[in-house]
């Protein structure tokens, strides 16, 4: 990759600081593109791993959260325009169908659900 990450070093509780990770949104694509087909996955997974794989003790989860919402619209638009699939981002696999961010995202939580099952049919 080519792209070079941002870390900041934040403040960790009283006295502790961390290096925070700054992802962009093409870092947070990749990593959704390689979870696991079918399965939902926690956002937190995905930041733990960002984190590990740029040197970071902490990737920031407002940056993410803004990032996973715009590849949403993103790909739920393409999809809408008769995209294949597998050319859009699968944001469904980080986002609990239950939760309220679902239901804020593009498609929303029936969306999530429709995607992760049909996954699993597949798979």
């Amino acid at each position: 990759m080519s792209e070079i990450p941002t870390i900041k070093q934040r403040r960790k509780g009283r006295s502790g600081m961390q290096a925070m990770l700054i992802p962009s949104q093409q870092m947070v694509a990749e990593q959704i593109r390689s979870a696991q087909e079918g399965v939902f996955t926690e956002v937190g997974v995905l930041r733990r791993r960002l984190a590990t794989q740029y040197g970071a003790d902490a990737c920031c989860p407002v940056t993410v959260q803004r990032h996973l919402r715009a590849i949403a619209d993103l790909s739920f638009l393409a999809l809408q325009k008769g995209e294949p699939v597998s050319t859009v981002t699968p944001y469904w696999r980080m986002v609990d169908p239950a939760s309220l961010l679902a239901k804020r995202l593009a498609g929303g939580a029936g969306f999530i659900r429709e995607q992760l099952a049909a996954e699993r049919r597949e798979g």
